[in-house]
């Protein structure tokens, strides 16, 4: 995830405006550590990460002036694509794009996290299929 990140930040480095007020950080080192914690949380959060393009888009725009947003906005949506592409590519081997081993989304009775291993299409272990169920019934009434 660390080359979608850095081909982002390199192809709209150059349009990148300096004078853009940041407390504490300039604005390369913003746009280059939003670009890495949104890929971050895209590997590792995807079913609760439901528009990352637009998130970095909003995270970054404000560094960049008006006649290259739509630049930027080509370039975040493209890069954040083929990132999406690469995770569903990714062999089903029971670990995460990190090698940490994957563990079931859903909690127990007790409160602590289901240590199951999920199934690979929506991040259930077979005993909380129902939950993935609910999960479809609701974006369809919604």
């Amino acid at each position: 995830m660390f080359q979608f990140s850095r081909a982002i930040y390199r192809e709209i480095a150059s349009d990148i405006d300096c004078q853009a007020c940041l407390p504490g950080q300039s604005a390369h080192e913003h746009v280059l550590k939003s670009c890495e914690a949104t890929m971050e949380r895209l590997s590792g959060d995807r079913h609760y990460f439901a528009k990352p393009s637009r998130t970095l888009f909003n995270d970054i725009r404000f560094c960049f002036p008006m006649s290259a947003q739509a630049k930027v906005w080509s370039v975040v949506t493209t890069y954040i694509a083929a990132a999406e592409e690469y995770l569903d590519q990714l062999p089903v081997a029971g670990c995460d794009v990190n090698g940490n081993p994957l563990s079931c989304r859903a909690t127990t009775r007790k409160g602590t996290a289901c240590q199951r291993i999920p199934l690979p299409h929506n991040g259930y272990c077979p005993s909380h299929q129902h939950l993935a169920e609910t999960e479809e019934h609701e974006l369809v009434a919604a």
